[in-house]
């Protein structure tokens, strides 16, 4: 999200946040193998996907010119779609790929994305259209769909039980309109939301900013009641809620939700229902390299007290338990992962999303895969490899150094472009729910080797 109203003191802000990853029992961030920012959730065929902004490496400011999708059917494990769709994918604008959602509606699948328009070189709300939920997403309008005088960041759309569509925005002003029943226009005037203290919070010491609410709201719904979540200030973001009984309020605040801690001085909320429990994403700055500029998605649980008011959280580890197990006898890409070190994620228009190896001992994890009583005997894999020799991929159960079921010598193809597929007969017969660990070996000083996707075999 573009922060429009900066102040740059955070950068002693102090790192709170993991436990040794080795155990895995951390599972956040929930992507490790690049830096994510500002989480949409939508929910599809009994299937979660998470819409995310992309932080450059090494940023110095909030340089994003993608969105990504990442899916889960289980909450642990997480499949790295890449990036569907960019900034440039809109002849009329020219930078700035900041926070957005996705919504479905009658088979359509609608991303509304901030971006710096070309006309004016101010910040527009457009929009883009698939008939899937990872694209390809493609331009209806070639135009904005809105701009308003200034603050046009940020959207949140919700689709309501009667169909009705309605979009927040903004920073510091928090903006609305209803959505037309096409969800690529809009009915009547821009509404800018009345900013009181009884509304968002009273923040100290700013007469100009009467309210704590700064940007990036999610609308939500539970029962009758609609939630309003968005980050507030002053710097470093908490994020705090207010409550309506109609979409388009008046709403009412009712306190802060997650306290600001962390690297990153921002934040993000997106709530989603999946599978009979509520889930609240949010970003911080926890990876190796993060900071305010290089974020990270993360995810837990959200629970609400009986009358509907929400307690107060701190960032945890996660959610732990998965909620369903992992065929090892169907096909899975190599970029589903529950945890990872030293692993980075790369994009190529024929070969699609797939993994690389930095150094070695890297090595991605996978939850909950359940070989089932009879159990698996071979194991296959889609690699390459670019150095010649003494490249190596095992196969381990439980951990990094956990039982070694199969140990793949990776031959070279000469580059990410060009694969070979390899199969193997497992050391013992392996049986039962195991978390699955893929470790990488090579003595290259960085890229030892590339990873697409794998299978057991009985």
């Amino acid at each position: 999200m573009r922060k429009q109203f900066f102040t740059l003191f955070l950068f002693g802000f102090q790192f709170l946040f993991l436990p040794s990853i080795n155990t895995l029992k951390a599972q956040n961030p929930i992507v490790q193998t690049s830096y994510t920012a500002d989480p949409a959730p939508l929910v599809y065929n009994n299937r979660l996907y998470l819409y995310t902004t992309q932080d450059e490496e090494e940023s110095t400011w909030f340089n994003m010119n993608n969105w990504r999708v990442y899916s889960t059917n289980d909450m642990v494990n997480w499949t790295d779609h890449g990036a569907i769709l960019s900034y440039t994918d809109f002849e009329w604008a020219k930078g700035d790929a900041w926070a957005a959602q996705c919504v479905e509606k009658n088979g359509k699948f609608y991303l509304y994305v901030p971006v710096i328009s070309k006309l004016n070189n101010r910040g527009a709300i457009g929009v883009a259209v698939a008939d899937s939920p990872l694209g390809p997403f493609h331009d209806p309008l070639g135009k904005p769909l809105l701009q308003s005088e200034w603050g046009d960041i940020d959207p949140t759309v919700f689709i309501d039980d009667d169909g009705e569509a309605h979009m927040y925005w903004g920073n510091p002003q928090l903006k609305y309109v209803r959505l037309n029943e096409d969800m690529i226009s809009y009915a009547g005037d821009i509404v800018e939301v009345p900013m009181t203290a009884a509304s968002f919070g009273k923040r100290a010491g700013d007469p100009k900013r009467p309210t704590t609410y700064e940007e990036g709201p999610w609308l939500y719904k539970r029962n009758s009641l609609y939630y309003l979540f968005w980050p507030g200030g002053p710097l470093p973001e908490f994020i705090g809620y207010s409550t309506s009984k109609k979409a388009e309020g008046p709403w009412k605040y009712g306190g802060v939700v997650m306290s600001a801690e962390g690297k990153a001085f921002t934040n993000h909320p997106g709530v989603v229902d999946f599978k009979g429990k509520t889930y609240f994403f949010y970003h911080n700055g926890a990876l190796p390299g993060g900071g305010g500029f290089t974020r990270s998605v993360a995810v837990q649980e959200l629970n609400f007290n009986p009358d509907g008011s929400i307690p107060p959280m701190k960032m945890t580890a996660g959610i732990t338990q998965g909620l369903a197990n992992v065929n090892p006898y169907e096909l899975h890409q190599a970029e589903m992962i529950a945890w990872s070190e030293h692993v980075k994620s790369y994009q190529r228009e024929k070969v699609g999303v797939f993994i690389k190896a930095r150094k070695d001992g890297a090595y991605t994890c996978v939850k909950n895969v359940d070989f089932g009583e009879k159990g698996a005997r071979t194991f296959f894999a889609r690699v390459g490899t670019t150095h010649n020799g003494g490249v190596s991929m095992e196969v381990r159960s439980g951990a990094i150094d956990g039982a070694l079921l199969a140990t793949i010598q990776v031959p070279m193809t000469g580059g990410d472009d060009r694969w070979t597929t390899v199969e193997t007969v497992l050391a013992d017969k392996v049986k039962g729910i195991h978390d699955l660990y893929f470790v990488f070996k090579g003595k290259a000083p960085s890229n030892i080797l590339f990873f697409d996707c794998w299978k057991f075999g009985r």
